[in-house]
Formats: C-alpha cells, sequence, structure tokens
C-alpha cells in the first residue's frame, strides 16, 4: 500500500532544525501508541514496538505490521518504514516539537506532510489490541 498518495502535500519549509536519530525517534516512541492527524484531521493511529516494529492502522481499524530503521543521509537521518504486503520504504525525517512529533515524508522530494502525534489509547485492529 502507498501511503503517499494519501497525504496532503504542501510546499517545503526550510528547517533548520536537526532531525531525529534512530536511537532518539526509538527512546520518545517505544511502547507508545501515537495518533498522526493531517490539517487536524484523524488519519491513522500506529503502536511501537520494542525491536523496532510497528502496527500501523489508518482511522478504519485495517492494521498493517511492519518495521522502522534509521537511513542516513547528506540531509539528515530519516526514518524509514516497510510494511506486510509492501516491501517499499516510506521514509521520513521527524522532528519533536513541543511534546509533538513533526514528520517530513521524504519519498517524494520537494513535498512536506506535516502530523502532530499524541500518545493515544490502545490501538485495536479488527477488535484486538495492540
Amino acid at each position: 500500500m502507498k501511503y503517499a498518495v494519501f497525504f496532503l502535500a504542501l510546499a517545503a519549509p526550510v528547517h533548520a532544525e536537526t532531525p531525529l536519530s534512530g536511537d532518539a525517534f526509538e527512546a520518545l516512541v517505544t511502547g507508545k501508541t501515537l495518533t498522526f492527524s493531517v490539517g487536524g484531521d484523524p488519519y491513522g493511529v500506529e503502536y511501537y514496538a520494542p525491536g523496532r516494529r510497528v502496527i500501523w492502522s489508518f482511522v478504519n481499524g485495517d492494521c498493517q505490521s511492519g518495521a522502522w530503521y534509521e537511513k542516513p543521509t547528506d540531509a539528515g537521518p530519516q526514518i524509514c518504514f516497510v510494511y506486510e504486503n509492501n516491501e517499499e520504504e516510506q521514509c521520513w525525517q521527524v522532528f519533536e516539537e513541543a511534546g509533538s512529533i513533526r514528520a517530513e515524508f521524504m519519498n517524494v522530494p520537494g513535498t512536506t506532510v506535516l502530523y502532530q502525534a499524541i500518545e493515544a489509547e490502545p490501538l485495536v485492529c479488527g477488535g484486538v489490541g495492540a
């Protein structure tokens, strides 16, 4: 499943911040379930398990298991995800901002996806909690 087709793309602003490394991202999210939104509208929920494993769900409750890893680039570290039934990596630069997360989608140069993330209730997939 290509997630890029669902994202709200905006012109990329210039940021002087440093994106989170894999270790910093891991420390921030492991054991948490985060809710993501685009433009204030709920988009999906992701549970971050130990061992850099994830379970993603769009708001409809269909879940996909996956994993994430750090990918070094000249522009700074990216956090990349691969999910079951889709081996195409989805890469982001992730920034911590005032208790939330902003993630900029890196697969499509020149576009930005802004997410605000908050800790959520446990993830439910097809009626089963994660």
